[in-house]
């Protein structure tokens, strides 16, 4: 395993992170505590939960994720000192697609809020602390999830300052509840901010940025990756395959029993015909080089210079295996440039 400095943090985190938002959906306790010990045995050492998950955001599983990981925690003596755990606030409700069951809707990222957030994180998770504690998404209007085009709304904005929600997140660090902070789904508007704030006023200094990027979705090259080389934010790359498009299983209009997108319709945007025809081109391209298509769309993510760690998830141990494999996989010069041409083509389908 190849571990990346976090940030200015001083801790060094393994380039695989384990993701964990099918667990309590898609998969049993046993499951996963099953993926937990592979990849700890394979070198990883982030485990990365959320409030909110599993997903889809249910009122009737939502913490439960966090409460398997807790259940593993316990499970054997010296559990916590074997994994670091991050995790994740919930943020505001701008739209109806978005969880409105969490903390009764009061998902702002004010002292009250956030409090409320990380103490029922901390009693699922059944520890006194986390190692990286994220806010899920900004707190305010702006682009993400796929959302493209910045929306101009004039309506008056109900969002916490960055420098309170900073404020309280110092507090966390000082009461020891919390170690280091990072962002998610966040622009560089905001990243920008929150570095400038924490400066200014000397308040804790955001180490990660978690947002997409994979073959089908590229644009934290665009406005995020100066600030991972400039200021050392780094990337903890979330659907590094696209929720599992880049594996090719969903070609031809697959869907096979049980898969992701099978079950859900709400990750329609990795499966459009755009994304659709560039993954038909990446996976011929993993087959001409007798590659995995799995492994090809992770080694990529795997070699990129701003990425920290390359958060993977899985249904079934044979899937973690071939993903954790692909830390072994090194991509010749002649694989880069045919992947950017495919890029060129059908550059970033799957925002």
């Amino acid at each position: 395993m190849e571990y990346r400095p976090l940030g200015t943090t001083g801790l060094q985190v393994s380039l695989i992170t384990l993701g964990t938002m099918t667990w309590g959906e898609q998969n049993s306790e046993t499951d996963a505590h099953r993926q937990i010990e592979l990849a700890l045995d394979h070198g990883v050492n982030l485990i990365d939960v959320a409030e909110m998950y599993p997903v889809p955001p249910l009122p009737e599983t939502q913490g439960e994720t966090e409460r398997i990981v807790g259940s593993w925690l316990r499970s054997a003596p010296g559990n916590r000192q074997r994994a670091l755990i991050a995790t994740k606030a919930t943020g505001p409700i701008h739209d109806p697609q978005r969880p409105s069951h969490i903390r009764g809707g009061r998902n702002h990222f004010d002292q009250a809020s956030l409090a409320e957030a990380l103490d029922g994180s901390l009693k699922r998770l059944g520890t006194d602390y986390v190692d990286l504690y994220q806010l899920h998404w900004p707190d305010r209007r702006t682009n993400f999830f796929g959302q493209l085009g910045y929306r101009w709304d004039d309506t008056p904005d109900d969002s916490v300052p960055i420098e309170e929600t900073l404020v309280a997140l110092k507090g966390f660090i000082d009461a020891g509840k919390v170690r280091y902070i990072g962002l998610s789904n966040e622009t560089p508007w905001g990243l920008a901010r929150f570095i400038a704030a924490a400066e200014r006023l000397g308040l804790p200094r955001v180490a990660s940025i978690q947002n997409p990027y994979s073959l089908l979705n590229r644009s934290f090259e665009v406005g995020l990756a100066e600030f991972s080389q400039r200021d050392r934010v780094g990337l903890l790359a979330y659907s590094p395959l696209g929720m599992g498009v880049l594996s090719g299983k969903y070609l031809g209009g697959a869907r096979p029993e049980g898969a992701r997108l099978t079950l859900f319709e709400r990750f329609i945007r990795y499966s459009n015909p755009q994304a659709q025809a560039a993954t038909s081109e990446y996976v011929a391209l993993a087959q001409r080089h007798g590659l995995s298509s799995a492994q090809l769309a992770l080694a990529y993510v795997n070699s990129r210079p701003f990425v920290t760690t390359n958060i993977i998830g899985a249904t079934t141990l044979a899937q973690l295996q071939e993903n954790l494999d692909s830390i072994k996989l090194t991509l010749s010069d002649e694989i880069l440039v045919e992947i950017e041409a495919i890029h060129t083509r059908w550059p970033n389908p799957a925002p």
